[in-house]
C-alpha cells in the first residue's frame, strides 16, 4: 500500500495511491487519523487504512495529478541519519570503510516535500544532493535484536538528503550542514513494509540531476542494513512510531567530483528507488 500526505483545503490529508488516483481517507475513513505519524501509531491503522480504501465510494478518489504534496510524516519525533553506509562513498570521501555507522540527526523543519523546491541557501553555493532509503519505524522498541528488528518497520519512502558541505566541514559534528531548511526532500509516498523485500534489500537506488544520472547503486551495498541500524539506533535510544531513519548514500555525489558539482537555481534533482518511487524537486535560490 501506497499512503501519500497532500494539503487539500488548507488542511493535511492522506490519500490511498491506486494507479493514477488517490483515495482521500478524509472522505472514505473520516474517523482515522489525517497524519501518517498517528496512523502507524494506531494499532491496526494500516490496515483500517486499506480496508477504507477499497470500499471507498468514487466521491472519495481524486486524481493524483495535480495533487500538493506534503512529507510523508511532517513532523518525526526523531530523524536519526547515517553518513558513509556505502563503501564506495566512504572511499570518495577519503574515509576508510567504517566499523560503525557514523550518526547524526535531522529537525523536521529541514524536511520538504516532493514537487516543492530544495532552497540553496544566501550563505553558500555547495549544495549537494544524496540519494537515500528512509524507514519508518512503526513500533515503539528499545534494545531491540536484529532478529527481530523488521517487525518495527511501518514502511518505506525515498529521501534526498541534500546537504551545504562547507557548512557540514566547519566543524567535525555534521549538524549546521545537514540542516538548513527545506534541504531534506522526503517522498513523494509511505510505501508500506509488505510491499517490498524485508529490509528493502537488493533495490535500485539512483538519483539524476537534470536527467543524468549521477548515482547508481543497490540497497544490498549498505554496510548496515535496516535491521542491523535499527539494533545499533535502539542500544542508545528508543525508537517510536513515526521516527524516520535515512539510511545513507552510495557514491556519486556532487563534492567528489573533479571539478565538484553542486546544484543551483533551476536545477531538477530526481532520487529514485526501484518499487518505491520517484521523489523530484526543482532547486531555487533562498528568497
Amino acid at each position: 500500500m501506497r499512503i501519500v500526505s497532500f494539503e487539500a483545503d488548507g488542511s493535511p490529508r492522506l490519500g490511498v495511491v491506486s494507479g493514477d488516483t488517490v483515495v482521500d481517507l478524509a472522505q472514505a475513513a473520516p474517523a482515522l487519523p489525517r497524519a501518517l505519524g498517528a496512523l502507524v501509531q494506531r494499532d491496526g491503522g494500516l490496515a483500517a487504512a486499506a480496508a477504507a480504501a477499497k470500499a471507498a465510494a468514487k466521491a472519495a478518489v481524486r486524481p493524483l495529478d495535480g495533487l500538493k504534496y506534503l512529507p510523508p510524516i511532517g513532523n518525526p519525533g526523531k530523524i536519526p541519519c547515517l553518513g558513509l553506509n556505502y563503501a564506495d562513498h566512504a572511499a570518495e570521501g577519503g574515509h576508510q570503510k567504517p566499523t560503525y555507522p557514523s550518526l547524526f540527526m535531522r529537525c523536521s523543519t529541514s524536511l520538504v516535500a516532493h514537487g516543492a523546491p530544495i532552497l540553496r541557501p544566501k550563505c553558500s553555493v555547495q549544495l549537494d544532493y544524496e540519494a537515500e532509503l528512509a524507514v519508518v519505524i512503526g513500533r515503539r522498541g528499545r534494545h531491540v535484536r536484529e532478529a527481530d528488528a523488521l517487525a518495527h518497520v511501518a514502511g518505506y519512502a525515498c529521501f534526498n538528503d541534500a546537504s551545504v558541505r562547507d557548512y557540514q566541514r566547519k566543524t567535525t559534528q555534521w549538524t549546521m550542514g545537514k540542516n538548513f531548511d527545506a534541504t531534506g526532500a522526503f517522498g513523494p509516498w509511505f510505501v508500506s513494509a509488505d510491499e517490498l523485500p524485508p529490509g528493502a534489500a537488493g533495490l535500485a537506488i539512483r538519483s539524476r540531476l537534470n536527467g543524468e544520472v549521477m548515482q547508481n547503486a543497490n540497497t544490498n551495498d549498505m554496510l548496515f542494513p535496516v535491521a542491523e541500524t535499527i539494533a545499533i539506533l535502539s542500544e542508545a535510544m528508543t525508537l517510536e512510531a513515526g521516527d524516520v531513519i535515512a539510511m545513507g548514500t552510495p557514491a556519486g555525489v556532487g563534492h567528489a567530483r573533479k571539478p565538484p558539482v553542486w546544484m543551483k537555481h533551476g536545477d531538477l534533482i530526481e532520487v529514485e528507488i526501484e518499487a518505491v518511487g520517484v521523489l523530484r524537486n526543482p532547486i531555487r535560490d533562498e528568497g
